[in-house]
């Protein structure tokens, strides 16, 4: 039997049992159990008095709405998912891309009331996880960031009749939030070239991601332009590969002067791979990279980098699916710009 504890006022109660029901939020404003589900629910029909009086008793008897049951009603969970098509240990690393489009996306749905839910899907068990529990309407819509050509959640979502928005470009006809990373790219290119840089070359991303494969573009293009010739390898975003990069290309092109890493994080793997070959920054190799994250103020030296503005992207993922669930129209693409960010590395 559950004992209560004395106090200097007499005796302590445990905490009441079961929570408030509707029927007793109505006895207590004195109106009919349907008045406080129509309160409860936000229907505009109520009288203010009465609403006032339901508002007022709730608040008094704690009561809470139980979420499985309003969902019944209004068909809003008031949730949202965010899934990031990469692991754990990849969403959760020194890779600050992830937190700061997380921390872009939290802040719009905490304004409008909405509970942000985080899925990562780096295996095919969790995209069958992630796909169940967005299917089975425990989400009103799913935003998604990161993706990889081969990801078919975003079409499997929308087949089922969940609302999505996406970064990126997927092949699907989704609202999608992306960055000019041609421009940004080619005038970090041109910001080389106009440093007297003649044998530039680049640690290019993965080339099953848009950001990858544009970034290689915007760095063709610009080289073309300029009647240079491009030095590629590619890496996956991280520094191990843009260690192994840099490593790659001083093997194939010991004489050149410059490269454009195509993220920060790869950029930090490149500065390494180029202080153990003995090449000084930027006397003998200027270095750029993307994205401006924190790291690339604390390089040794300062890296030179293309800025995307990383949090908006999130609030913009956000945005667009606050329109959607409301029924509203929205672009189909938005594209935000880039920066180039000069600092010593170039």
């Amino acid at each position: 039997m559950r004992q209560t504890e004395a106090g200097p006022g007499g005796p302590v109660r445990g905490p009441r049992q079961g929570r408030p029901t509707l029927e007793e939020v109505a006895e207590r404003a004195g109106v009919s159990r349907a008045t406080v589900s129509r309160v409860v629910n936000g229907q505009t029909t109520v009288a203010e008095d009465l609403r006032e009086a339901v508002e007022a008793a709730a608040a008094e008897l704690g009561y809470v709405p139980h979420a499985a049951a309003r969902s019944l009603v209004t068909h809003r969970t008031d949730s949202v998912a965010l899934i990031l098509p990469e692991s754990p240990n990849r969403v959760f690393s020194d890779d600050q891309f992830f937190p700061s489009v997380i921390r872009g996306v939290a802040g719009e749905l905490d304004a409008a009331g909405k509970l942000l839910v985080l899925l990562t899907t780096g295996s095919a068990e969790a995209r069958s996880r992630a796909e169940r529990y967005a299917v089975g309407g425990h989400v009103d819509g799913v935003m998604f960031a990161s993706l990889h050509d081969a990801d078919l959640l975003p079409e499997l979502m929308l087949r089922r009749g969940v609302p999505v928005v996406c970064n990126g470009l997927p092949q699907v006809e989704a609202p999608c939030i992306d960055v000019d990373h041609e421009g940004g790219v080619r005038a970090a290119v041109e910001h080389l070239l106009a440093k007297g840089r003649r044998r530039i070359a680049t640690v290019a991303g993965p080339q099953d991601m848009v950001a990858g494969r544009a970034r290689l573009g915007g760095y063709r293009d610009a080289l073309a332009a300029a009647d240079r010739r491009a030095i590629v390898a590619v890496g996956d975003f991280t520094a191990e590969s843009g260690h192994a990069g840099m490593r790659q290309l001083l093997a194939d092109e010991p004489d050149l002067d410059a490269v454009f890493v195509a993220s920060d994080l790869m950029a930090h793997g490149a500065l390494q791979a180029l202080r153990e070959a003995g090449r000084r920054v930027p006397e003998d190799v200027a270095v750029v990279g993307f994205d401006d994250i924190a790291l690339a103020s604390f390089c040794d030296p300062p890296l030179t980098t293309v800025r995307q503005p990383i949090v908006e992207i999130g609030r913009h993922l956000a945005r667009i699916m606050l329109r959607l669930l409301e029924g509203e129209a929205v672009e189909p693409l938005t594209i935000l710009p880039t920066e180039l960010v000069i600092r010593e590395s170039a």
